[in-house]
């Protein structure tokens, strides 16, 4: 590396957010420094060198690290490795790139986090808010970093945003005009020390919220009474277990929501590729936001009516032999699981299993107990699978999803359902949720054409 520059931001990680943090701080005029651990990420370098980016790459120099004037981890980074430690000991600011946003950002957020749910709701508020007339940017953990939309130079009414507990860690100053907190379940243990951590981080989203300010809440998440009363905002309820006198209730295939401003009924019997109640909590809170921020029931109701359901989410794949395949690959804890299984009434061939991150396989055994007829353990978890369902259920080891698939299919019957919701992170055998779930549709789509990919 060159001769550090004088009072330097360093930026830790040369992923997708890595990158356009350094870009934007770049184009502020901060100098700026970046690392990454991974010897591959050349090109990334090679692109911010160009723009007059110093970098490291392959290595973190403590150094570096410790002369910094503010240390922006890029959200995958563990805040707990040594460079970042070290240098917040000698007191090194550690700042978030919520917070790198919220400092230049003028537009009104809406933020949406929780464990399960995160990316179809901001999608639905996304189009909520467009179908009623106002332009919007959608980003964050979605996919498109947040400073994308200010190095875009083009102003929006609304910046839509999906947020995760990796990104609220760091948050001190963020605010989102309107919050959302879908649900709360064990997840990311193996980033938490324990499960109240994780919790604290999600609930974080209102930390600075006023009471011009909304916050949307499922009702049913565990202490929520208890972390209400210190919120600041105006808070609404959503639930679909018990009635709300100020938010939505879930009443069958019907949300009614109850406002200051609203009083009315929205039928979701009819949406096509959003079945589940699950689904119709994700409808509910975007409703509520959407409305909250002065967004209309017609383009609530458009949107729904138009809505093209994401990938890799409880998605049909094909039906066979009377046999019906679905992907919920996305499914990357053990609650996003139970929500899938309650979605069927068939019996269920389960495919289940990959990187955990401690995860407590015991929580599943309430929803298998009724609904799972066979479990197909894959990945790095299966040994552990099988150890805690061996005793309840048949349970089987395969080597790869193109076993677990084929193996499924042949005991299965007409009428049953084959579901990959894994519970697990993909990263023993694939790069992404996405990739496995490619492949576990490619198994599918050759099962019944002369063999098994």
């Amino acid at each position: 590396m060159n001769h550090l520059t004088p009072a330097y931001d360093l930026v830790v990680g040369l992923g997708r957010s890595g990158l356009s943090m350094a870009r934007f701080l770049k184009s502020v005029g901060r100098n700026v420094v970046a690392t990454d651990i991974d010897p591959l990420k050349k090109k990334e370098a090679g692109l911010l060198e160009s723009l007059g980016i110093q970098t490291m790459i392959g290595a973190h120099d403590q150094t570096v690290f410790d002369k910094a004037s503010t240390i922006i981890p890029s959200p995958g980074i563990p805040l707990a490795i040594d460079p970042i430690k070290n240098a917040a000991a000698k007191g090194v600011s550690i700042t978030g790139e919520l917070d790198i946003f919220f400092q230049y950002n003028t537009t009104p957020v809406i933020a949406v986090t929780g464990t399960n749910g995160k990316t179809t709701t901001t999608s639905l508020v996304g189009e909520m808010i467009k179908a009623s007339g106002f332009s919007c940017f959608v980003g964050g953990n979605i996919g498109t970093p947040l400073v994308d939309y200010l190095l875009l130079g083009s102003p929006r009414d609304f910046v839509v945003a999906e947020i995760s507990s990796f990104q609220l860690d760091l948050a001190k100053t963020f605010t989102p005009h309107v919050g959302v907190l879908l649900n709360i379940s064990s997840d990311h243990l193996d980033r938490y020390p324990d499960f109240r951590a994780y919790e604290d981080s999600k609930w974080s989203v209102f930390a600075n919220q006023g009471p011009k300010d909304i916050a949307v809440i499922n009702k049913e998440i565990q202490g929520i009474s208890r972390k209400k009363a210190v919120i600041q905002s105006q808070v609404f309820e959503f639930s679909s277990r018990s009635q709300v006198s100020l938010g939505a209730s879930i009443k069958e295939d019907t949300i009614q929501i109850r406002t200051p401003k609203e009083k009315v009924d929205i039928c979701v019997k009819e949406i096509q590729g959003l079945a589940g109640i699950h689904n119709q909590e994700n409808i509910a809170a975007a409703a509520l936001a959407v409305l909250g921020a002065g967004g209309s029931l017609q383009g609530i109701t458009h949107a729904l009516a138009n809505f093209t359901p994401l990938g890799h989410r409880m998605a049909f794949v094909k039906q066979l032999d009377g046999i019906r395949f679905f992907n919920d690959s996305k499914a990357t804890n053990t609650d996003a699981v139970l929500r899938a299984l309650e979605s069927f009434d068939s019996p269920v061939i389960l495919i289940l299993g990959g990187r955990e991150k401690r995860t407590d396989f015991t929580q599943l055994i309430p929803g298998i107990t009724p609904h799972v007829k066979q479990i197909m353990a894959i990945g790095e978890s299966k040994e552990n699978i099988m150890a805690i369902f061996k005793d309840r259920l048949p349970v089987f080891q395969c080597t790869d999803m193109a076993h677990a698939v084929a193996d499924a299919y042949l005991s299965a019957a007409p009428g049953d359902v084959v579901l990959l919701s894994p519970a697990c992170a993909s990263f023993d055998m694939y790069a992404d949720y996405e990739e496995r779930g490619r492949d576990f549709e490619a198994q599918v789509s050759h099962l019944g054409n002369g063999g098994l990919l």
